[in-house]
This record gives structure tokens, sequence and C-alpha cells, in this order.
């Protein structure tokens, strides 16, 4: 199949990292893969394997402007009906959102006329689903979407992107709860299909001197980084010995930086950035950490924790986890596979690291279980089987856009 991806901005910046393995499987798998970011705005730090692969056009380029403007006039009436749409927004605010990418969806739909692609797929359901919304209704090419977790709160004309989709993807039951609470009902083109990762083949266990626990997160409120720090200095204090080690990078950081130096950790923390997807999976292939954490807070109103994918990987790797019982991680940590312990309880979190670190029996078990897990459920491979067979089960319009019109991007 020929498959357009929608992102926010992959493959620039840092925070869509976990979308890669499943497009990089895809193409493994003998498709040709396109990837368009609404917005390509920011360094690459994650997606430098995706580049030659990549449509990469700023919102309102000259060329989005030129292309958006000549397929308006080679179908007013599909370009007038979609528009129209956006006017249901909730609110002005959303509304303006939504009209803003208008031009990008046309440019979108000249694109996939174009390239000749058989299905549009979105990840995110705001203004990057908006925008592959319209551009299947004026292409006539077929789309999905795959909803996270505050996509879902935000609500933007959601009910009417699942009925034009052919089918939506949450990664979670939580998320699909979520949805329901919101109005979201039983539609039959609706599923739960989690994020995968890629299993390495084989892991290996070194026992280190100094252990070190790591913290894949973005530095956000909802990632509960200020919880585990202050757990850090209860081990601390209790004697117990290892590194910190917080990859990611985010508005977070020069506050908790500072909880960092009142707390006098500094000599046992380490804020590595935002570290490229690839050298964080050298990192747990080479056997550098000894457990991988999340802190991962509840804030209220649908603002927490999906199924942690940084958390899936560590897994994959035979990696021992904690984490807390926030959101959907309650769905991939079952007993034994991994420690959960209560959102926003330092002391909680404190125990069940100094468990972990003070047993390397109990380390090795765990990621054993844990890695088993990942392999049973988590699989790119299986997941983008299930989303390939969803793809080619979608209908196609008997009537598609033809190019009525000099092609304009390509």
């Amino acid at each position: 199949m020929k498959i357009i991806y929608i992102t926010a901005n992959l493959p620039h910046g840092s925070t869509e990292a976990f979308i890669v393995p499943e497009i990089t499987q895809l193409m493994r798998s003998g498709n040709e893969v396109l990837v368009v970011p609404r917005s390509p705005r920011g360094r690459v730090v994650h997606g430098q394997e995706l580049l030659k692969h990549a449509r990469r056009e700023a919102l309102h380029s000259a060329r989005v402007l030129k292309t958006a403007a000549a397929v308006a006039a080679a179908a007013p009436g599909r370009t007038a009906v979609a528009a129209r749409s956006l006017l249901r927004s909730r609110s002005l605010k959303v509304a303006v959102k939504n009209l803003a990418v208008v031009p990008k969806a046309l440019w979108l739909a000249d694109i996939a006329v174009q390239w000749r692609a058989d299905h549009i797929h979105c990840h995110w359901a705001g203004t990057s689903a908006t925008m592959a919304m319209l551009a299947s209704k004026i292409s006539r090419v077929p789309w999905s979407l795959t909803l996270h977790r505050w996509d879902i709160v935000e609500n933007n004309l959601l009910a009417a992107k699942v009925r034009s989709a052919s089918f939506v993807r949450f990664i979670s039951k939580d998320g699909l709860r979520m949805a329901r609470t919101i109005g979201i009902g039983p539609e039959n083109n609706v599923r739960v299909l989690s994020m995968g990762v890629t299993i390495p083949d084989r892991v290996q266990w070194r026992a280190r001197s100094k252990p070190v626990v790591l913290c894949p997160a973005r530095l956000a409120d909802v990632k509960g980084h200020r919880f585990l720090i202050e757990a850090w200095r209860i081990l601390r204090d209790r004697g117990v010995d290892g590194e910190l080690w917080l990859a990611g990078e985010g508005e977070l950081r020069p506050r908790l930086e500072a909880l960092t130096d009142v707390l006098r950790l500094r000599g046992s923390i380490k804020f590595l950035g935002a570290v490229p997807h690839r050298e964080l999976l050298e990192l747990y292939q080479e056997g550098g950490v000894s457990a991988v954490v999340l802190a991962s807070i509840d804030l209220g109103n649908g603002y927490h924790e999906g199924i942690p994918v940084a958390l899936i990987e560590a897994m994959s790797y035979g990696l021992p986890v904690v984490a807390t019982s926030a959101g959907a991680t309650v769905e991939l940590v079952l007993p034994g596979t991994g420690l959960l312990v209560p959102p926003g309880d330092p002391v909680a979190l404190a125990n069940a690291l100094q468990t972990l670190l003070q047993s390397g029996t109990l380390r090795e078990q765990m990621g054993d279980a844990g890695r088993q897990r990942v392999i049973r459920g988590y699989d790119v491979a299986g997941v983008t089987s299930a989303l390939l067979s969803a793809m080619e089960a979608a209908p196609t319009d008997a009537t598609p856009l033809t190019s009525q019109y000099a092609p304009q991007s390509t």
C-alpha cells in the first residue's frame, strides 16, 4: 500500500519518537509511507531516518497556498462542504484553529492524488486530524485516526472525525472509556490497539557497581518528576547509592533543576536533555541502565498517562520498571511484570525503587516477566499487521478527485 502518515511535527521535534517504529515496520513490510507533519518545526531529534520519506512544508508556505488555491478551483463544491463542516467546532477559538489548517488540507489532498495514495493515517485528533479529514473528503482517499489522550480531552470535532474515518484506533481501553464519557458512541469502526515497539532479538543483563535509574519522559507536569526527585532524596537519606538520569526536555527543566539544588542532589541526578531515540535504545541494549521509572500523575479532567511507550520499550529490553497507577499504565504493568505505586507519593516510589535496587534477583525476574509481557502484546510487527488489515479493508470512494489542474506539489 501507499500510505500517508500525518504527524504533528515528526520527523521534527522530540515528542513523537513512539511513532517511528510503527512507520519503520510498515515500510519493512513492503509498504510505501510518506510522512507529512502538520507543522514541521523544531530540530530533528528522533526522525533522522524518516527525512527522506517526509514531505515537509510549513503550514502557510507559498507552495501550500498556491496549491490550495488550485485545488479549491478544481473542486469548489467539495472544498466548500468540507470547510463548512468546521463551523460546527465547539468554540470560536477551536474553529479558528481548524480553519487555519484548511490550506494545508487542500495541499495534502493534492499530495494524496498526485502520489496515488491508498490511505491516509493520522496520529492525534486535534488539528492534525482536521487536516487529514478535510484532505480525505476532498481527495476521496480513505483516512483513519489514532487517538492518544489529550486529544480526546480536547474534543475537537471528535464525533465528526470518528464518523468520517474508516476506522479509529484508541491506544488504550482507558482512552476509549474517556471518549465514551464525552458522548462518542459505540461506532463499528472503533477499536483498541496499543502502540507497538521493535522487540530486540537478544538482551543482556549486566550488574553495575553503581545502579542507574532512568526516567525517559518529557519534563512536564503530568510526568510527576518532582515526586521522583523527592523520592530520590529519601533514598539518598537511607544510604541507597546510585544515579538518577532524566532523559527528556521540557518547560519544567529550570524548576526541576532548582529543586535538585535545594535537595542537594546535583551529584546523583543528571539532566540528559532530549536523547535521540536510537541512542536511548543503544543504552538499553548495552546494559547501561539498572531500572526505568515513570512517576506520572493524574492532573484531572482526563489529563493523565496513556500506555507509556517509554515503559513498553524498557520492558522489551528486559529492564525492570517502576511506575505509578495513573491513567492506563495499569493496562501494561501487570503484577509480576513491574512495580506499581500510587501517583504523587514519593515515599511509596522510594520504597519500590529501593526494593528493586537492592535485589539483583528481583530485577532479573521482573525484567524477564516484563519482556515476555511485551513480546506477547506489544510487538510492533503484530500491531502494524492489524493496522494494515484495517487500512486494506477501508472502503474507497467511486469518484476520486482527478487532477484537473497542473500538479503544484510534486
